[in-house]
């Protein structure tokens, strides 16, 4: 929880092998954060116009993940999108500075975001697509090789997937649940794919943070067109 949001929780000593037990535990926060955004959405329409509780709920959104994986979002898109071979693909992320792709990238996920939330989505949605792309992420996470072994991605592999599935099965319970959840499936798998050619077969933490990203808008995007 600690990890994934802002929200504070008590500290403790971490070894390397905690980092891949708690991965599975990831829809746990999925659903702290959906549900921070469904009050918010909730809170908001009172009294504010669509667009700007859109706006509001997107930024609440981006604030109790502490802007982490909009982070991997943007680093990935300059590293995946660059023309060139893998290897310096890779070192592009351990440039601090932002490019062209990445800024594009933020850029429309941002608009995205905020325009599915003023859409008005089913109140739960936001609960779905967070719980549902944490999830989801397991599998590309155990799926493909690290793509830097000594990485904090690399360290986080491997985790109980099973437990995820099991953790994330009760938003199934929600109307268009199911189909909002394949497809987040589909997508994010071949999101992983490509990104794993792009980059040598591998995957990393930034790529992972991507990964949430795109998930989440197709689980809502879905869900806005469903229900």
């Amino acid at each position: 929880m600690g990890f994934l949001t802002v929200i504070p929780v008590p500290h403790h000593p971490v070894r390397d092998r905690d980092f891949s037990r708690a991965s599975g535990y990831y829809p746990l926060a999925g659903y702290l954060i959906g549900a921070t955004v469904a009050a918010t959405l909730w809170a908001a329409s009172l009294v504010l116009p669509p667009v700007v509780t859109g706006a509001l709920a997107g930024a609440v959104w981006l604030g109790v993940t502490g802007m982490l994986h909009i982070d991997g979002l943007v680093d990935s898109a300059d590293a995946v999108l660059a023309a060139k071979p893998p290897a310096e693909r890779l070192r592009i992320f351990d440039d601090v500075h932002v490019g062209a792709f990445g800024v594009g990238a933020g850029a429309c996920y941002i608009v995205l975001l905020v325009s599915v939330l003023a859409g008005q989505p089913p109140w739960y949605a936001p609960v779905v697509a967070a719980v549902a792309a944490r999830a989801v992420l397991l599998v590309p996470m155990n799926l493909f090789a690290p793509a830097r072994p000594e990485s904090l991605g690399a360290r986080s592999r491997e985790g109980r997937w099973f437990v995820g599935a099991v953790l994330a099965a009760p938003v199934l319970v929600w109307p268009w649940a199911a189909p909002a959840l394949l497809a987040c499936v589909v997508v994010v798998l071949g999101v992983a794919w490509w990104v794993a050619r792009r980059l040598g077969g591998g995957l990393g933490g930034d790529t992972y943070g991507m990964l949430i990203c795109v998930g989440e808008l197709v689980t809502m995007l879905a869900l806005l067109a469903l229900a």
